[in-house]
């Protein structure tokens, strides 16, 4: 295989990539077996059909596109590391020659990681001003500490300004009197009231 790199701009390259049809021949192999598997010709099992068959029954040019696709990320990565080149994206690749028993040529352009020449920083000086912190920006940050880490606690007293209050907003419970019966035995005795809570939750079926 034989590769070449154009530098389109400090971030993006071209590669140029020709591979020899020999190298192929391991991707037709692989391309005739994945198509024997799919198809179903009479008096052959599946899987087991002849290359020659394949080419009469599904054309050549079925099994190069197949091949092809199978080499071309393989032979794409290969020209990355010859050339010393980091991807930062998917390229764009283009079969630019391809005929039966020949070469196969393919370009590839592709975002990558640019070249950083770091300059000489010896003798680089930098200056930084003096802060005055005063009392008042001291008791600001501590403060916030405060509000941020500070548990409450519970007071004795109406509330005032800067308190938390929890408030128990759940409606009250309500109740239900009935007047109990005059008792028969001292009809003379004056009728007590009975009175039950009543809940708001639902009976048990």
């Amino acid at each position: 295989m034989k590769s070449a790199v154009e530098t389109l701009s400090p971030t993006r390259a071209k590669l140029t990539v020709e591979v020899p049809f020999e190298e192929l021949k391991p991707s037709l192999d692989a391309a005739y077996k994945k198509i024997a598997q799919q198809i179903n010709i009479p008096g052959f099992r599946r899987g087991k059909v002849p290359p020659m068959v394949i080419d009469r029954q599904v054309g050549r040019g079925a099994v190069l596109d197949e091949a092809i696709n199978d080499v071309l990320p393989k032979k794409y990565v290969e020209a990355l590391e010859e050339n010393s080149l980091q991807p930062l994206a998917q390229p764009e690749i283009e079969v630019t020659k391809f005929e039966d028993n020949e070469a196969l040529e393919f370009t590839a352009e592709v975002d990558v990681r640019p070249e950083i020449t770091v300059p000489d920083y010896d003798g680089i000086e930098a200056q930084v001003d003096d802060v005055e912190v005063t009392d008042a920006d001291v008791e600001e940050q501590v403060q916030a500490l405060r509000e941020r880490f500070g548990t409450l606690s519970d007071v004795e007293r109406a509330a005032a300004d800067g308190d938390f209050v929890v408030i128990d907003s759940r409606p009250p419970r309500t109740a239900r009197c009935s007047r109990a019966p005059r008792s028969p035995a001292c009809p003379t005795r004056s009728a007590a009231v009975a009175c039950s809570t009543v809940s708001t939750r639902p009976s048990p079926a």
